[in-house]
């Protein structure tokens, strides 16, 4: 999956993302495990798709409470919309956020059989993320930087 963001517009994405910021600036990702059909052992911002009669906002609020226990607060930036060939080849478009939660930060509930870790990113750890990618899949990587760009 490429990581470049398009323009164009995009009512309902197939999956929507969101990058978390704690007090320090540093994002949280989780590491999806070994087992998982669709990119194994690689890093990834919460998310997941968009069901059938959801709106994103919907989807991504549902998400976070599935993968980490807290609760969507709201939304804080768009970091845009994404599209890469998924590994069957048809073309997926992700909308990702930042957004800010209500629940304890340092105790996120994981569904540790589908992530087995999670970490607090920095710009120093923008390469882990590419980490078991393809060389072209930098999507989780630009849009964490993107997010923490965003950061004063």
């Amino acid at each position: 999956m490429s990581g470049v963001a398009v323009a164009a517009e995009q009512p309902r994405p197939d999956v929507v993302g969101a990058v978390v910021l704690n007090a320090e600036g540093r994002a949280f990702v989780q590491l999806r495990s070994a087992d998982r059909e669709l990119y194994p052992n690689t890093w990834d911002v919460v998310g997941g798709k968009v069901e059938n009669g959801e709106t994103p906002r919907e989807a991504l609020a549902r998400e976070v409470a599935e993968e980490t226990g807290w609760r969507l607060r709201r939304i804080v930036r768009d970091l845009g919309i994404f599209r890469w060939p998924d590994n069957d080849g048809v073309e997926r478009t992700g909308a990702y956020f930042v957004i800010e939660v209500d629940g304890d930060l340092a105790r996120p509930v994981l569904e540790w059989e589908k992530h087995p870790r999670y970490t607090w990113a920095g710009v120093e750890d923008l390469d882990m993320l590419c980490e078991n990618c393809a060389p072209d899949d930098t999507l989780i990587r630009d849009v964490v930087a993107r997010a923490l760009s965003s950061v004063d």
